[in-house]
């Protein structure tokens, strides 16, 4: 097996190498977008050995203008003749989609014949309709914003435009991170959430219930990972990628370590005070930020019981209160929809935005 090679790299050398000479001799004066978007592990640099086995190699999108988008066979036509059949040791050519594998296309050597490159030739606006719903990305209403796979998101902001010719960058521009009160709107969500289960971690364990203290554990852990993403003004992956995500994050290490040792530890009291200074770290985060005006906070007994907490309210009422008269004032914080981990064939499947929508109820001032 050739050697491995990042796919983002892979696929700008391919572009430049192979197919953008093919398109310059037969099509010079084609106006086109091409580059890696969208999905797939190497948009997002997370690819390894184990992602070359399907919708990996060599490979790009190649965005026409509506006005040319009759050409798309033609141009298709060329490329398959006139590729190599390998790149850098890879197979140009791909297996046709398997019907029963969610239209899956595997590398498939040959000597001979024209291949079957995986390019995909489209408009910009039909791209982002199946990514995301809507191509209309200078009028999204709140609405939208809170219905949006934000991994789906982060996969149409990452990767590479390797020759914009159309100006699609900038197109792209509108959707680099949520507005402000989208922002201000999940921080409240997963103060609220931590605050819900804030004392169940020393609880459960108290009544002999170890699983339960290590459940609420992870899931309060994951919750402030999301919230120190929201602070940095950073999508967050789906939860294959999530951990790694977050490992790069330009957070403190101080944080790392205390949620690293709050899911590692064999016993209620590391786990606890782990957690709690996790919680601590990431409240000044939230001050730093200038979301809101700082909030008071220190390690406290959680009303006079032996149970450790912040009072993780007080920063979800915080946020809240930024939002009054907004679309987002008394809609309930449950934050995104995408972020429940294991729903991400729902959250990233557009056919499901107007049931995903209804869960918000009905929001005014849009």
């Amino acid at each position: 097996m050739a050697e491995f090679i990042k796919g983002l790299d892979l696929c700008r050398g391919f572009f430049f190498d192979a197919a953008k000479p093919v398109l310059d001799t037969h099509f010079p004066s084609l106006p086109y977008s091409a580059g890696l978007i969208g999905y797939g592990s190497d948009v997002l640099g997370y690819d390894d050995d184990v992602s070359r086995d399907h919708m990996w190699g060599p490979r790009f999108y190649l965005f026409l203008d509506p006005a040319d988008i009759s050409r798309k066979d033609e141009i298709f036509d060329a490329l398959s003749r006139e590729l190599p059949y390998a790149y850098k040791g890879y197979s140009v050519n791909f297996t046709e989609p398997d019907p029963n594998d969610n239209g899956v296309q595997h590398p498939q050597f040959i000597t001979s014949g024209r291949v079957n490159p995986l390019i995909f030739i489209q408009t910009f606006d039909e791209f982002l309709e199946e990514q995301l719903g809507t191509y209309d990305l200078a009028h999204l209403t709140v609405s939208d914003w809170l219905v949006f796979s934000e991994h789906r998101l982060l996969s149409l902001t990452a990767g590479e435009l390797f020759h914009d010719g159309l100006g699609l960058s900038e197109r792209l521009e509108s959707i680099r991170y949520y507005p402000e009160e989208v922002q201000r709107y999940f921080i409240a969500s997963d103060w609220d959430i931590i605050a819900s289960e804030q004392a169940f971690v020393k609880r459960c364990a108290d009544v002999g219930d170890a699983i339960g203290s290590v459940i609420v554990t992870a899931r309060i852990a994951e919750r402030l990972m999301r919230l120190c993403f929201l602070y940095k003004k950073q999508y967050a992956p789906y939860s294959k990628w999530f951990g790694t995500a977050f490992a790069r994050l330009d957070v403190s290490d101080e944080l790392k370590e205390a949620l690293q040792r709050a899911l590692h530890a064999q016993g209620i009291d590391e786990r606890e005070e782990q957690l709690v200074r996790a919680q601590a770290l990431v409240a000044a985060l939230h001050n730093e930020s200038g979301i809101t005006a700082p909030v008071e906070y220190g390690i406290e007994c959680y009303y006079g019981r032996d149970i450790k907490v912040i009072f993780a309210d007080r920063f979800a009422e915080a946020a809240a209160e930024t939002l009054t008269g907004t679309a987002l004032e008394n809609i309930p914080l449950i934050g995104a929809f995408s972020a429940v981990g294991g729903l991400s064939n729902v959250s990233d499947d557009k056919i499901y935005y107007p049931q995903i929508k209804a869960l918000y109820g009905v929001i005014q001032h849009e």
